[in-house]
């Protein structure tokens, strides 16, 4: 009982022994993260069309829900800007912008969106991220880095623009660039070239000031604060609001509060698939992150667990006025280099926007709306890879165009359909290259118990047996490639008496292929020649065993393709057998 409700809440495990070191090394994290979410937390929020405060309320109860039911000990939960893009997109279709009925719809979303996380990891569907590709996640990803920097230029311009996509930015950006605020320009550009520079060049310039690691780290991390801060100064004491100048305005002094979202029928069935595709997503980045952190710490990570973990954090979102919300990149990597040993980091974490929320809230009344997009454009630029494709165009013609598919989908049609072509993309690739499975033509390599393909490595082969090894398992989709591989094989005037086929890869083979494998040993039989399996798994025998198959095979079941070769060859040493050279000795 008790192991089992360890497994559900790791925090009862790590827990026990947590020591007073590692309290130390979660605190220092925990205040270097606080730092730099506070600024990002409302840009995020803006991002997403919410009131700045949404991104904080975001921040609180959804990192303290991680921390008891997380298994990773690094990763940051929160508002990430994927995500408050697609929440954006979502939301607009069907609530107006700083509506009562649009945060409330920001709500059912996250509501929504943590049910179905939860459900997934009750039912251990984990596996479900891998139907995203990778390649497929980089172009959309890429994509959207560069739609949210794009619809960030009018609050850097001070000016009206809007879209879902590059193009409408585009065209509603560009003839509104005559009417630029210079005030707000001159507060968004200096801050985006600011942020950049404290990115890559702040750390390496305290460090050659001869200040030590981790206080150079701490400093470099409470760049965009500094940010902050000067433009809120400027502003306040130049009144620059009063010159056209954006500003963040009243943000309430307050803890989260309790809320409630809306559990219509037709509200919900409207937002469902938004909030599935929002799922899948975050629920890709966050594992993602998390393993590559854990597997620093040689950690491991349960992808389940994880999933009720980021559903948890979504569902105490939906109830305390937050959004959406998975564990970003950025703040996750932040944390694992400030130290965080224990997911303890995120309560501290919490803890600290909480204070932030309750004490420090006014003093952002005056932040200018251009440097939250600032923040936001360096945050989203760093995600940005376009060098994704010219390393899959190298390795793999598919999953380039699968990148550059899901970017141009993404970019010319908004961000769900982006991701719905990603999904999509990536179930297609892996139905295409399974429906052609590798069938190699084996050989016993000399002096040896193995078999190589013939086109590869000098090997031994006898004219009247074909040996052809599966690459693959066997289902529906690629059925009749494998029985037409081998017939096409036998129409080449070679005379064939025995096939055998090699399943030492095969792991499954579903009802459609036992039909094909069915009817490949008829054909075969009614032309006098033998079937035969070798290396045979066990999960795949015992399935063949419960049908007729076996009883019907016209050839036999060998444990090994050495065993066959002994068998149906008239001569195993060779001397009846044709040496292959191969190709590529």
């Amino acid at each position: 009982m008790l192991q089992s409700l360890r497994h559900s809440m790791p925090i009862l495990d790590w827990g026990r022994s947590y020591s007073r070191s590692q309290m130390s090394n979660d605190l220092v994290a925990a205040v270097i993260v606080t730092i730099m979410l506070i600024p990002q937390s409302l840009a995020y929020a803006l991002l997403a069309g919410l009131p700045a405060e949404a991104g904080i309320y975001a921040s609180i109860v959804p990192i303290l829900l991680y921390t008891v039911f997380g298994t990773s000990r690094s990763l940051a939960v929160g508002p990430v800007a994927v995500v408050s893009l697609l929440t954006a997109a979502a939301i607009s279709d069907v609530a107006q912008q700083g509506s009562m009925g649009y945060a409330t719809a920001a709500l059912s979303l996250a509501f929504l969106s943590g049910g179905m996380l939860l459900v997934m990891g009750l039912f251990r569907l984990g596996f479900l991220a891998n139907f995203l590709s990778h390649p497929v996640i980089a172009g959309f990803i890429t994509a959207s880095g560069l739609l949210i920097a794009a619809s960030q230029l009018r609050h850097i311009f001070g000016v009206e623009a809007g879209g879902d996509t590059l193009i409408e930015l585009l065209e509603t950006l560009l003839p509104q660039l005559t009417a630029t605020n210079l005030v707000t320009l001159a507060i968004g550009l200096p801050a985006v070239g600011f942020l950049f520079w404290v990115r890559r060049g702040l750390k390496p310039a305290l460090r050659r000031a001869g200040l030590g690691p981790r206080l150079s780290d701490v400093i470099a991390k409470a760049g965009p604060v500094a940010a902050v801060i000067v433009t809120t100064l400027l502003t306040w004491g130049l009144g620059l609001q009063e010159r056209g100048v954006a500003i963040v305005g009243e943000v309430p002094r307050a803890l989260p509060p309790f809320t409630l979202p809306d559990f219509s029928p037709a509200l919900l069935s409207q937002l469902f698939v938004p909030a599935l595709l929002i799922s899948i997503i975050g629920f890709v980045e966050s594992i993602s992150v998390a393993q590559t952190l854990a597997a620093r710490k040689g950690q491991r990570i349960n992808p389940d667990q994880e999933l009720i973990g980021l559903g948890a954090a979504n569902l105490g979102a939906a109830f305390t006025g937050g959004y959406p919300v998975t564990g970003g990149f950025a703040r996750s990597v932040v944390n694992d280099d400030a130290g965080a040993e224990t997911p303890a980091a995120g309560a501290f974490t919490a803890l600290g926007l909480a204070f932030a929320a309750a004490f420090l809230t006014p003093l952002v009344h005056f932040l200018p709306k251009a440097t939250l997009a600032a923040t936001i454009i360096v945050a989203v630029l760093g995600l940005v890879d376009f060098s994704i494709l010219r390393r899959t165009w190298a390795y793999s013609r598919g999953d380039f165009w699968a990148v550059a598919v899901t970017i141009a989908l993404t970019l010319g049609f908004g961000v769900e359909t982006g991701v719905s072509a990603g999904v999509l993309i990536s179930i297609l690739l892996h139905l295409l290259k399974t429906s052609r499975p590798h069938v190699a033509e084996v050989g016993l390599v000399p002096g040896t118990h193995h078999f190589r393909n013939v086109d590869r490595h000098a090997v031994q082969t006898d004219p009247g047996v074909l040996s052809l090894r599966v690459d693959e398992s066997l289902y529906f989709v690629n059925a009749r490639f494998l029985e037409d591989c081998v017939m096409n094989r036998l129409t080449e005037g070679t005379p064939v008496r025995d096939v055998v086929l090699v399943f030492s890869a095969v792991n499954a083979v579903d009802y459609s292929a036992l039909e094909s494998l069915e009817s490949l040993n008829e054909i075969l039989r009614k032309r006098g020649i033998r079937l035969h399996l070798s290396e045979v798994k066990g999960p795949v025998m015992d399935r063949l065993k419960g049908t007729h198959f076996l009883d019907h095979l016209g050839g036999e079941v060998f444990l090994s393709q050495y065993d066959a070769w002994c068998r149906l060859a008239p001569e195993a040493a060779g001397q009846g057998a044709t040496l292959v050279p191969g190709a590529a000795e």
